[in-house]
């Protein structure tokens, strides 16, 4: 089939770029490996929340319902996108894996298992979320407990008495350690280095807004000051083991990493009920050792240790625009990223942006 662009990915990004190309007019086409929108909302931790607020945390042309909280649960944001798709009249061809992009003719060939699509343009909206990174540690075949990835983690109910390493202390790792906490579980993280951590609210205001107003000031000025901010809000987590980046958050956020925004692991951890150990040397039968001589045992092993984008393998290197939302050379490739830059101001809220923008573009 032809095609004037095909869209790789019905989740949040996707869904943004067709509803933006259809307000433009522009003829698409949706792919989407699994067999519904959204997949990977519907795959996350039960107590998951937005971490950003709902009045910036929307697709382009349709707000959250004014009696959604503050702070979306995840149940209610996989409604809206299922909703979302229904009002714009997005119709996925869903069960299609993409398996290549390669250039033919002046238009690209998209090869998938269900045959071949012409294309002019091609949208990439699979998300940082496609494939769990496990990484490997000595000793873990010989673990004899649970080993899971944070990806197959729905819920605390499983744990409950248990003892339970989290293996990172990224928002994921912090938050499950902090449901595990709340259930009754035992829970220890483990942080292989220094981490950023900042309230979701900053003295009452949203850490997002917060991240909105203080982006236009010069980084060192930041830098120099949400520490200072953060001591105060946060406490000096250093006796806790946990220590703070010498990179500054913007920098850290610039090279793709975003900070631990803190819905209640911190309390947690300094009232004893998280525990903190330093990197993982080794596991054993029972449990884990640790830098520094420490051992202990553990019942289960939830490795909150990210994800790869996972567009490697059908994207040539050749045809990869480099940065996530439109720039020169995705508008001068016909390939566009969206949705793989989580800023402080939110993800949702750059979703929105980088789908408004592109859709122009390719409408022209």
């Amino acid at each position: 089939m032809d095609t004037n662009v095909v869209i790789v990915g019905a989740g949040p990004a996707g869904l943004a770029v067709g509803a933006c190309l259809k307000q433009a007019g522009q003829d698409f086409v949706i792919l989407e490996k699994a067999s519904e929108v959204a997949p990977a909302w519907r795959r996350h931790y039960r107590r998951l929340h937005l971490h950003t607020v709902k009045s910036f945390s929307s697709l382009p042309f349709m707000p959250f319902p004014k009696s959604h909280p503050r702070y979306v649960p995840r149940e209610k944001v996989v409604a809206y996108l299922d909703a979302y798709a229904e009002r714009f009249g997005l119709e996925p061809r869903f069960g299609v894996t993409v398996k290549s992009i390669r250039r033919e003719g002046g238009k690209f060939l998209v090869g998938t298992d269900a045959g071949e699509i012409r294309a002019r343009k091609i949208v990439i909206a699979t998300g940082n979320n496609a494939e769990p990174i496990v990484p490997s540690f000595p000793g873990i075949e010989a673990f004899k407990g649970e080993v899971l990835h944070s990806a197959a983690y729905t819920e605390a109910a499983p744990y409950v008495g248990k003892s339970v390493l989290v293996v990172g202390m990224g928002n994921t790792g912090a938050e499950i350690a902090l449901d595990l906490a709340e259930s009754a579980a035992h829970p220890t993280i483990s942080v292989r280095k220094g981490v950023h951590i900042v309230p979701r609210q900053l003295f009452g205001v949203p850490i997002q807004m917060v991240g909105i107003a203080s982006r236009p000031m010069p980084q060192a000025l930041n830098d120099w000051m949400f520490p200072k901010i953060l001591d105060l809000a946060l406490g000096r987590l250093e006796k806790y083991g946990i220590v703070r980046p010498k990179t500054g958050i913007l920098a850290q956020i610039d090279a793709g990493r975003i900070p631990v925004i803190d819905v209640g692991t911190v309390a947690a951890i300094k009232a004893g009920r998280i525990g903190i150990a330093p990197d993982i040397v080794s596991f054993t039968e029972d449990g884990a050792k640790f830098a520094g001589g420490q051992e202990k045992n553990f019942d289960a092993v939830i490795f909150a240790t990210g994800y790869r984008p996972g567009y490697d393998g059908f994207v040539p290197a050749e045809l990869r625009p480099g940065k996530s939302g439109l720039n020169a050379r995705a508008s001068e490739l016909g390939v566009y990223l969206v949705g793989f830059h989580n800023p402080v101001t939110g993800l949702l809220r750059q979703i929105g942006i980088e789908a408004q923008a592109v859709a122009k573009d390719i409408a022209g």
